[in-house]
């Protein structure tokens, strides 16, 4: 009996998350066909990449699509995310929010309210708040069966073999990880910070949205920027592009709740 015990005390915890994880994928209606793969990847000639019609992506909010070569973010890549949080939250937004499948692992600054707001469907993405020491053993292992993976790294190194043999598994599943965090070798990235915020005057009042500068660069593209407004219309939020001749928004300044 004392050796039975013994026994289930060995049993690694993060294999039986990872088993856990599994059978909740097996759960999971079958997500659509991945994508013709771009990149190095890919076995044909140069001459003969796929045509920017056949490659598949997920949507993206309106903002950040302009930016974007392909208009989204395409299936078998690896994105590097940057910035608020509500640049994640729009992600999980799009994704979720036009009937595809998502996962974020790690990232707890993500406000789920704010993702409802722009449109997510949480009835389809899973959340592993604290995947423990090893975030990436729970993303390999979701991008399997799901379309987006948001994974936070916090200020972890991972090694290149690793990188090597994730990125490989992400291209053969047809899926996007998105990493927050040091990731070499990424298809594209995205930047974002605070620019300023709408409703506030002379530091006071009540905060209606906020503009981001976004950058995006694309592997082999001229990196392309936009200024755009995050607020709240009828309940909801919604990304749109800055107007040319804007009211100067407060600028980003440190912030107090009231009390």
């Amino acid at each position: 009996m004392g050796g039975a015990v013994e026994a289930e005390a060995a049993v690694d915890p993060r294999a039986d998350r990872i088993e856990q994880l599994r059978r909740r994928m097996d759960a999971i209606p079958a997500r659509s066909a991945g994508p013709p793969r771009i990149g190095r990847s890919d076995p044909r000639p140069v001459g003969e990449q796929p045509a920017a019609a056949d490659i598949r992506t997920l949507p993206v909010a309106g903002p950040l699509a302009e930016l974007l070569v392909h208009r989204g973010l395409v299936r078998g890549t690896v994105a590097q995310i940057t910035g608020p949080a509500s640049l994640h939250a729009s992600l999980l937004a799009a994704v979720t929010g036009s009937g595809h499948w998502a996962a974020v692992v790690g990232d707890p600054t993500l406000g789920l309210l704010a993702a409802v707001e722009m449109g997510a469907d949480l009835n389809r993405c899973a959340i592993i708040r604290d995947p423990g020491d090893d975030p990436i053993a729970i993303a390999a292992v979701l991008v399997d069966g799901l379309d987006l993976v948001l994974v936070s790294l916090g200020d972890r190194d991972i090694s290149p073999s690793r990188v090597r043999a994730v990125t490989a598994r992400v291209r053969r599943a047809g899926a996007v990880l998105a990493v927050d965090g040091r990731w070499p070798n990424v298809d594209v990235r995205l930047r974002a910070e605070v620019a300023g915020y709408h409703g506030l005057a002379a530091g006071r009042g009540r905060v209606t949205g906020l503009d981001l500068d976004v950058e995006a660069i694309t592997r082999g593209h001229r990196p392309r920027r936009a200024r755009v407004t995050v607020a709240g219309c009828g309940g909801h939020v919604e990304w749109t592009t800055a107007t040319r001749n804007p009211v100067a928004p407060s600028p980003a300044p440190e912030l107090r709740v009231a009390q």
